[in-house]
């Protein structure tokens, strides 16, 4: 099971941290708040606290990714983007097994 970085989200998450001179050991802790009709909710943060016990880690270029074990399933597979365009600049999260607006039938979205 695995939660991936694109280059472009590693490269981002890289600049963040030297721009906020953090810790070497931090890394992104993804965690998911919630659904909705419009699909899951998620919140990304920089974190140093890691327990084996109850979390899982990824690496991708460098940049480790940990998200509560409980959540694994839901994110097995997601992959975290930046964007930076015209219209939009942030982390967008894919995640193929909750695709975004895949709400509940009476939404009528």
């Amino acid at each position: 099971m695995a939660i991936t970085l694109t280059k472009r989200a590693a490269e981002e998450v890289k600049r963040i941290m030297e721009a906020q001179q953090l810790d070497p050991k931090t890394f992104v802790r993804t965690v998911i708040v919630g659904g909705g009709c419009s699909g899951m909710q998620y919140t990304l943060g920089f974190d140093t606290e890691f327990n084996p016990a109850i979390d899982a880690k990824y690496e991708t270029d460098g940049v480790f990714v940990v998200s509560d074990k409980k959540f694994a399933l839901f994110l097995d597979g997601t992959t975290i983007d930046f964007l930076d365009t015209p219209t939009a600049k942030g982390f967008s999260i894919d995640n193929p097994k909750f695709p975004a607006g895949a709400g509940c039938a009476g939404c009528g979205h």
